[in-house]
């Protein structure tokens, strides 16, 4: 199944401006969430095929959220690639581990961040 429709949570304006900027030029509709309360609302209105998660946010960071979606069962099919500055080899794991399918260090490479997503499908 090719990802069609995609929920970006950041708490930065500049990078949801960029990534939706990037797959709405790759045909996909975006929705976005600015932090986790926002992203589970987002989940509770339409399902995405994909989540584009940032670990550092106030409040619940990417990491806790990743796990909280992983363990809710109307949303553990939803792949999550984690999208964020931390890029160090521990952050990936961890991120994994929480049950990321992917991880993607910003600043984003537009080429390979359209390549994992293209993997998933």
């Amino acid at each position: 199944m090719a990802v069609q429709k995609v929920l970006i949570v950041d708490d930065s304006k500049t990078e949801l401006m960029f990534l939706r900027k990037l797959l709405e030029k790759n045909g996909m509709t975006v929705r976005t969430a600015e932090g986790a309360e926002e992203a589970l609302h987002r989940l509770a209105e339409e399902l995405p095929d994909l989540i584009l998660m940032d670990v550092v946010m106030p409040g619940q960071n990417g990491f806790q959220l990743t796990r909280s979606i992983n363990r809710t069962p109307e949303y553990s099919g939803i792949p999550i690639i984690m999208c964020t500055s931390k890029n160090l080899e521990t952050d990936r794991v961890w991120g994994m581990r929480q049950g990321a399918r992917d991880y993607i260090t910003k600043p984003v490479d537009s080429a390979e961040l359209l390549a994992k997503i293209k993997a998933l499908g």
